[in-house]
This record gives C-alpha cells, structure tokens and sequence, in this order.
C-alpha cells in the first residue's frame, strides 16, 4: 500500500462524505429506515457510503473494501482490507446532537494501521500520517489543502484518578459495573468513534465497551489511537483485538492508555 496516498485519499473522502453528511443533517428533514438488524440508516450514511466506495475503489482497485452499508461485503474473508463506516453514530445524527463521524481505515494483517475519523458537526479530523503517526488538524477545513496538525499522543494517567469515557447511546450496567473498578477522576459520555480520539489525545484514559460492536465501528480509532501510543484489546484476556474477524463482529474491548493498570472483567 502507498501510505502517502492512502493518507491523502482517506482525508480528502472523508471531508467530502462530511460535507454531504452535513447538507443532508441541516435540512429540515431527512428519510429514516430501518435495517434488517433493527439499527435505523439515513439518506446521509446512503450518500457519504456511496462517495466514499467510488472514491476509494478508483484510488485503490486492488484492494478488498468493506463497508458497514453494502451488505454483500460482509461475507469476505480477508485480513488486509479497507473498511468504512460511513457515518458511525447515526443515532446521534437523527437526535442532532453532533456525536457522529466518518469513518474509513486499512486494515495490514488483521491490524488497523491506517485510518481518518473526522466529526463534521463538531469540527474534529483525526488520521494517521504516512509514517502511522496520528495527529489532529485545526479547521476550517480545505479538501485541497492540508491545515495546520498537530501531533498526538495519549495520557500518562493517574491511576488514583482516571478520566472514562464510555458510550452516549450504549451506556449500560455491565459498563457501569467494570468501571466502578477503578478509581476515577472525571467520566465523559461521547458517541461513536469520538471515544477512541479522546484517549489518542490524551482527554480521556480509558474506555470500556462492554456491547455489541462491528469492525468498521471501530478499526479507524483503533488505528488513531494506536499511532497515539494507544491500545485496545479484548475485554476478557486483555488480548489485542484483531480484524478480518468472521463475520466482522468484535468482542467486548477495553481502548487505553497503556499506563492505565488494567483490571479483571
């Protein structure tokens, strides 16, 4: 894979797929479905899936491309891919609460190494460089013109006094639970990959997810977070979570710091 292309190609995608997200969530109104699996989809995931797919598969033909809203392409066995989610936090999206990114990372041997989460509504783009460092652009953003970045890198954490954040619409007692472990500082509340970033930069220690959750949920955090110095692993052997997975269904995770000193499920 070209790294500097793929970083540049990723970016770029993602703040087009942004700006159609944004037109579509400040109209008046939008169509809702549902999808087979219960989870609702929007005309916006529909329209930002349908940029990114063309654009990705015109810049890299060769590569093998997953993406949460094309359900056909989630039947391949494969462990070096492209995955997106078009619009992770779609329950966020249709409240307007702002919580919601774009998604898109390449997935080397079954680990996310590259990847872009930009958060149109709140004005936050994270990615990987070439060199699988992580940083953060300042807006405005321009598609044709990198801003200013700045490097990131994750906490070195109190663990007398962490600062959690958990999920804003899967918040449960099980979550509840696993973090009354620890000794906490501060706890925050945030939707979709957003959780990921706070840790890469340092605003946030740890996260626990104890719920149902899909690779291309999570594969482009995972990456930002991993070019901060970050980990994520299996909640129950505190193994590093892997892709390609059958089905691309994810166990129960833990994204951290790595000088938070980890406690039992």
């Amino acid at each position: 894979m070209d790294y500097e292309k793929l970083e540049t190609v990723m970016r770029r995608l993602a703040l087009e797929a942004g700006d159609k997200i944004m037109e579509i969530y400040n109209a008046d109104d939008f169509d809702i479905k549902v999808k087979s699996d219960d989870s609702p989809v929007t005309e916006a995931d529909e329209a930002a899936d349908a940029l990114i797919s063309a654009g990705l598969k015109e810049a890299f033909p060769e590569a093998i491309l997953i993406t949460e809203e094309q359900a056909g392409t989630h039947d391949t066995r494969a462990d070096t891919f492209l995955i997106v989610d078009p619009l992770d936090g779609t329950k966020e999206f249709i409240k307007r609460r702002g919580d919601f990114t774009v998604n898109i990372a390449w997935v080397e041997s079954g680990v996310p190494v590259r990847g872009v989460v930009y958060a149109p509504a709140k004005d936050r783009m994270f990615f990987t460089r070439a060199d699988g460092s992580s940083v953060e652009e300042a807006g405005p953003f321009s598609k044709d013109e990198v801003g200013t970045l700045t490097p990131i890198k994750v906490s070195e954490p109190d663990n007398d006094a962490l600062f959690v954040v958990a999920s804003k619409s899967h918040r449960d007692q099980a979550t509840d639970d696993y973090i009354s472990k620890y000794a906490t500082k501060d706890m925050k509340s945030a939707g979709s990959s957003l959780k990921f970033c706070l840790i890469a930069t340092g605003e946030a220690d740890i996260y626990p997810r104890v719920g149902r959750t899909m690779e291309w949920d999570t594969a482009a955090g995972h990456a930002v977070l991993a070019g901060a110095g970050g980990r994520v692993v299996r909640f129950d052997d505190h193994q590093p979570l892997t892709y390609g997975k059958d089905g691309f269904a994810n166990p129960f995770f833990i994204a951290y710091s790595p000088d938070v000193v980890l406690k039992e499920a």
